[in-house]
């Protein structure tokens, strides 16, 4: 039912030039509240200064749109720096509201699963809370240099240093209605007040005079889900063929992931999930003992602990320009010797 809903969003959002008039209705109360919020948020009593560099990652739209992969490559640009970097996430729809230091092994019902794949990926303290400044107050005690959140673009009562907004560059900002009449969390008029913009792939229609950054997603080795090794694509797409071959994804923007293996050659039956799916064993009962299972490294997260058999996943890696990764650099050069 879930999936159904979000589909049909989905379709306003991004299939449609001008969503149904009763979602239109809606757009100024949620443009009201926002406001309202933002304004609480904004006062001296109200606002949080983390003790180290804060660096905010996020956007400006409801779904997945790759902050993860990004925060992965910016954490790597830091450690190659020798900055001690740690990572804030509230890790949405989780089953708890504790605070707590999460690692590649933890619970992705107690912690959420971009968490453990961040903690998986980057080897950095990885803190989750319901309450975002919470989980930065935490690492701040962990004697560390900067710290990254995991989204949080919207949350105005944080202190940051460097405001960065990604956007994918298949879907744009849809139908440019603010919730729920569309994808946007706040007005486009809010990509020129952060410090970079970044698109996941090709922005065709990004406004002419806005300055952006393209990001590319490269797929890895496939790894199989239990851990016991990994193959190149060509062997993975020598050894299966359509018939055997299942694509699983509960992310944001599932078609991106179809769409990556088409590209790669290999074909396969999606099956697509909300975002942030919680999988059970019971989503795979229609996939034959004999074929092959492949899923995003998020996913795998969720997966790797109901047994399934011939169930691999794709990493990707996050590419910069080299140029952006200059600069990017430098900014930390400027902003460790500013924040001392």
């Amino acid at each position: 039912m879930r999936a159904g809903i979000e589909n049909w969003f989905l379709r306003h959002w991004y299939d449609t030039q001008l969503p149904p008039w009763y979602l239109r209705m809606l757009e100024p109360v949620y443009r009201s509240a926002y406001q309202y919020t933002q304004k609480r948020g904004k006062a001296p009593s109200a606002r949080y200064r983390s003790a180290v560099p804060l660096i905010v990652v996020g956007n400006i739209t409801a779904g997945g749109s790759g902050k993860t992969p990004l925060v992965i490559r910016l954490c790597q640009l830091a450690l190659d720096m020798n900055i001690k970097v740690g990572i804030a996430s509230t890790g949405y729809a989780r089953q708890s509201t504790d605070t707590f230091v999460v690692n590649s092994e933890s619970d992705t019902l107690l912690c959420g699963d971009e968490p453990v794949l961040l903690a998986k990926r980057t080897g950095v303290p990885v803190v989750v809370a319901a309450r975002r400044r919470d989980a930065i107050r935490k690492l701040n005690k962990m004697d560390l240099d900067l710290v990254f959140s995991d989204d949080g673009l919207q949350q105005a009562d944080l202190d940051r240093d460097i405001e960065i907004c990604v956007v994918d560059g298949l879907r744009g900002l849809g139908n440019g209605h603010l919730l729920p009449a569309g994808p946007l969390r706040e007005s486009a008029a809010r990509l020129r007040r952060v410090d970079y913009v970044i698109t996941n792939g090709i922005w065709g229609e990004k406004p002419d005079d806005l300055q952006v950054t393209e990001m590319r997603l490269e797929a890895g080795r496939v790894c199989a889900l239990d851990g016991t090794g990994n193959i190149s694509v060509d062997e993975f797409r020598q050894n299966y063929n359509r018939e055997r071959v299942h694509a699983v994804a509960g992310i944001g923007h599932p078609q991106r992931f179809f769409r990556t293996l088409e590209t790669l050659g290999i074909s396969a039956k999606s099956h697509a999930f909300p975002d942030h799916h919680l999988f059970t064993q019971k989503d795979f009962e229609s996939i034959t003992s004999d074929s092959a299972i492949i899923m995003t490294e998020k996913d795998a997260v969720k997966c790797h602990s109901l047994g399934l058999d011939n169930a691999w996943y794709l990493p990707v890696n996050t590419l910069l320009p080299g140029e952006f990764e200059v600069v990017f650099k430098q900014r930390l050069v400027s902003l460790m010797k500013e924040r001392k």
